[in-house]
């Protein structure tokens, strides 16, 4: 079996992508066997569904209390009050579809993204403040299979790459 190949947040293999410009290649060390053996997979949602770099800062406003796009109809809205939420999940449908084309088993995605955040997103509130949740791209990504981790998360994908690899499941 093919070792396993990973969906990576463009901004964390070191593309200045992210709203405000920039990346997030803290990870460049630890990721260079991972792509000496060519199982990177790059992309950015958001650009991929032509956003601009930089852009507006965007946030996910709840519906009904609860922060899921896909489940609540909760929108991703800019701070400047412009309803994006249709892009983000055009964005979220590519990436599956590049993780998917990839045979992709695992994603490492950006925290705190309304598209690649795993754990935590920012409270809708544009004030710096975070909750517990999930961004469009990895509520998609996980509702088809795929094991999304945030950056946060370096070492438990590490240990879920070599124990699959090891075990072909």
């Amino acid at each position: 079996m093919p070792p396993s190949n990973i969906l990576i947040s463009a901004c964390l293999y070191g593309l200045p992508v992210r709203y405000n410009g920039s990346e997030k290649a803290r990870l460049q060390h630890t990721l260079r066997t991972w792509r000496d053996q060519q199982r990177l997979v790059v992309f950015c949602p958001e650009l991929a569904a032509g956003f601009d770099t930089p852009r507006p800062p965007a946030e996910i406003q709840p519906q009904h209390g609860r922060y899921s796009v896909l489940a609540a109809g909760a929108r991703v809205q800019e701070q400047s009050g412009a309803d994006v939420t249709e892009r983000y999940l055009l964005g979220a449908w590519l990436a599956l579809e590049m993780a998917q084309a990839n045979q992709c088993r695992f994603a490492l995605l950006t925290d705190g993204s309304p598209s690649c955040g795993s754990q935590r997103i920012y409270d809708g509130g544009f004030r710096g403040q975070t909750l517990p949740g999930v961004g469009v791209t990895t509520e998609l990504l996980r509702r088809h299979g795929i094991e999304v981790f945030s950056d946060r998360q370096l070492p438990a994908l590490m240990a879920r790459v070599v124990a699959v690899d090891r075990t072909g499941g």
